[in-house]
């Protein structure tokens, strides 16, 4: 199975407000040659939460076969969904929090679960804006993409 590096981040400017998202995938072949791809969008109206779940699905999506995957991001909603557990009792629970309070962007996060089915994922937590030099890539890639749908 090959091995594939993510790095994610999603922006918004107002939540809800224009948002996007970056994300930088790396691989290095047999011939250990690095390839190496990044990947933006924007939106007018969302959340900063929304950007880092879609950002994730985004990148995974790309993947052309199951690979094994260390996602890194420095959102804590995404990577302690996982690492914490929260997805097995958000599923067990019927996507709810308590008896009355629905867990947010379920769209993405059914999405987000099926492709963590199809490929072997680990998630990492980093901290944001402390000279990750990937994780600066994304953040500024989620800004570029908003600052270019603000020139359209």
């Amino acid at each position: 199975m090959k091995h594939v590096d993510i790095w994610t981040d999603g922006a918004s400017r107002g939540n809800p407000g224009p948002g996007g998202y970056g994300a930088v995938l790396k691989y290095t072949d047999k011939n250990n040659e690095t390839h190496r791809k990044e990947l933006k969008a924007a939106f007018e109206n969302t959340t900063n939460n929304r950007m880092e779940v879609l950002s994730a699905i985004v990148a995974l999506n790309e993947l052309k076969e199951p690979c094994e995957v260390t996602l890194s991001s420095d959102s804590k909603y995404l990577v302690n969904a996982f690492n914490e557990k929260w997805i097995d009792s958000w599923i067990k629970n019927d996507f709810r929090r308590g008896k009355s309070d629905e867990v947010k962007n379920i769209d993405l996060w059914e999405e987000l679960i099926e492709l963590t089915k199809k490929h072997k994922v680990t998630f990492k937590w980093v901290k944001g804006h402390a000279d990750n030099e990937e994780n600066e890539r994304c953040d500024a890639l989620a800004n570029e993409a908003m600052d270019e749908m603000k020139n359209i």
